[in-house]
């Protein structure tokens, strides 16, 4: 297994998103331009951009470009690649012959901007035209972030699933037997893994903090499926309690591995986090919340213990959703301006749903299949361990962060606050996520 690039936004990015995708709102909104119209069995040319950059990915996406041109061959297709939401909202804000006919994105957060604003189209009557029923063609997360408030505008092309990534040598030192499977088991494992050398660490057995690499709220909280929303739309955090169970455990968690500024001075110590020198793969720490790409990634490294990989802890009170996890992914859609939306549709359908297509591009790139058919077939290429990953996706008690009208604020303000919980500034975490929730519901009134 190769390694590759995560397809994950961090929150600074998807604030900087946020903003640009605020400027075309109102520019795509109800494109005059937009069109079905076209006759996509006559001889037609689409351009089609996508946001992968690594030579092998570029070259795997092209191969899955040229198997549909092979089955298609009057439909030719331009690929453009590296490209990034803020190139796509420029292109859709400007419109013309430049602009893309089909688009694929890394960012599931801006999904609801998408469907909202109009600048994708509403992939409904093209799905019920050919037959197919998203809820039994996709995972229920890959379902749900794909869509905005009834209008699906996109749909998912490959995902990514997180799960606890374990030093077996570690842990047989230790004297633990298996992975922990609640929040309490893993607490005590943490603290059993740690091994202190003076003012700092031999051996962490977990780095709790958000800054710790893919340990943000959204990762830690999706283990205790928590409600971001209310069926008006307003923010839940303050109501739902499984926002306050989670920050509290995870400030709980840092205090009891040593304290926030403890923590802080071994993790500023830490390597790239794409890079050959990641704590965990140097054991520096002995787990790791991460996506499904760290295993190819820490094994090109050749690292000096045996990698376990298994779901990660749920709440003690949840013990039976074991199992579940949280999934994002690359979804695409079809740009409002496009005039050949009936062709776009043709490779957007195979792109996602042709179970062939998707089963090649997961094993090319090591990224988790998004049909259900894709998930169980037979010609899946893996190391036993990444079915783990497998099982998340097709968990239906599996989350993912809801689609919004801002994008991922929301998940920032989340994010904020948890910063501002673990290094003590707010110890009331009540009043906390009640002035966050007013925050967010304010962005979103704004937005609108």
């Amino acid at each position: 297994m190769s390694a590759h690039s995560p397809r994950r936004r961090t929150p600074a990015a998807t604030l900087a998103v946020t903003a640009s995708l605020a400027l075309f709102a109102s520019a795509c909104t109800g494109q005059s331009s937009s069109s079905a119209e076209d006759d996509a069995s006559k001889e037609t040319t689409i351009t089609f951009w996508h946001g992968w950059s690594a030579p092998e990915e570029v070259k795997s996406i092209q191969a899955n470009v040229d198997a549909f041109q092979k089955a298609h061959p009057n439909i030719h297709v331009k690929v453009v690649g590296n490209i990034n939401d803020d190139k796509i909202n420029q292109a859709l804000r400007a419109g013309g012959s430049n602009a893309p006919d089909v688009v694929s994105s890394f960012s599931t957060n801006n999904v609801g901007k998408f469907c909202s604003s109009k600048a994708f189209v509403d992939l409904a009557p093209f799905l019920k035209k050919d037959g197919i029923d998203p809820a039994k063609t996709f995972p229920k997360a890959m379902n749900e972030y794909t869509q905005f408030q009834g209008t699906r505008c996109t749909l998912p092309l490959l995902g990514d699933a997180y799960a606890l990534y374990y030093n077996k040598d570690a842990f047989k030192a230790a004297g633990i037997t298996e992975p922990p499977r609640t929040w309490s088991q893993f607490a005590a494992d943490a603290k059993k893994l740690t091994k202190a050398r003076g003012d700092s660490y031999e051996q962490l057995g977990f780095m709790p903090d958000y800054h710790g690499y893919e340990s943000t709220t959204e990762h830690y909280l999706a283990q205790w499926s928590p409600t971001y929303f209310d069926s008006e739309g307003r923010s839940n955090i303050a109501k739902d309690p499984a926002f306050a169970k989670g920050l509290a455990f995870q400030k709980q968690l840092v205090d009891d591995l040593g304290g926030f500024q403890k923590l802080e001075k071994f993790r500023s110590g830490f390597g790239d986090e794409f890079g050959a020198k990641h704590p965990f793969h140097l054991g520096q720490v002995a787990m790791q919340l991460d996506g499904e790409w760290r295993l190819g990634m820490a094994e090109d490294t050749k690292p000096k213990f045996e990698i376990g990989v298994a779901p990660l802890p749920v709440p003690d009170d949840q013990a039976a959703s074991y199992g579940k996890g949280y999934i994002t992914g690359t979804i695409a859609g079809i740009a409002a301006t496009s005039r050949k939306q009936n062709a776009a549709w043709e490779l957007v359908k195979y792109m996602t749903t042709n179970t062939g297509a998707v089963v090649d591009f997961a094993n090319a790139i090591h990224n988790v299949p998004s049909t259900l058919e894709a998930l169980k077939s037979p010609n899946l290429k893996y190391d036993p361990r990444f079915k783990t990953f497998l099982d998340i996706a097709q968990n239906p008690a599996s989350t993912t962060s809801p689609a919004s009208v801002n994008g991922g604020q929301y998940l920032v303000s989340v994010q904020n606050l948890g910063y501002d919980v673990e290094k003590g500034k707010q110890s009331d975490i009540k009043a906390g996520l009640e002035k966050t929730a007013k925050e967010i519901d304010t962005a979103i009134d704004q937005a609108k």
